[in-house]
């Protein structure tokens, strides 16, 4: 391994220690689908939207499962909402999301959104109508 691609694999490994908040050692005896959860969760309350938030997420997932078959992206949505629905204490406000995994809103959240998610409007409507969001 060059040290291009070295210093490449550290940074990475640092970004999702610091996003997970564990240290690398522990790191590794964490179920996937709560690392995905995490990182997913916390690039979400931070205000990214959906799309770069669900990016990272997928990304980890598919890089630290092992076996034969890459997981699907569909798969890694339900390992995501798994990953919260079993321990929703260590995911705070990380509910409102979940259903963009599956083509809800994936609007950033704002204080707007935060305070009023019962409102529907055309852009909500026309971002749930995105076939490709999986395409990648």
């Amino acid at each position: 391994m060059g040290p291009i691609r070295s210093s490449l694999v550290v940074s990475a490994a640092a970004l999702v220690s610091a996003l997970s908040g564990v240290t690398p050692a522990l790191q590794a005896a964490e179920p996937t689908e709560e690392k995905g959860a995490k990182i997913y969760c916390f690039l979400r309350s931070s205000g990214n939207d959906h799309e770069v938030s669900w990016k990272a997420a997928y990304a980890v997932i598919k890089r630290q499962r092992s076996g034969l078959f890459k997981t699907s992206p569909e798969h890694a949505s339900v390992m995501i909402t798994e990953g919260v629905v079993q321990d929703p204490g260590n995911f705070p406000d990380c509910g409102q999301f979940l259903g963009d995994l599956f083509g809800g809103n994936t609007q950033p959240a704002t204080a707007a959104t935060l305070g009023n998610s019962s409102s529907i409007t055309e852009s909500t409507i026309e971002s749930t109508e995105d076939t490709t969001r999986y395409s990648y």
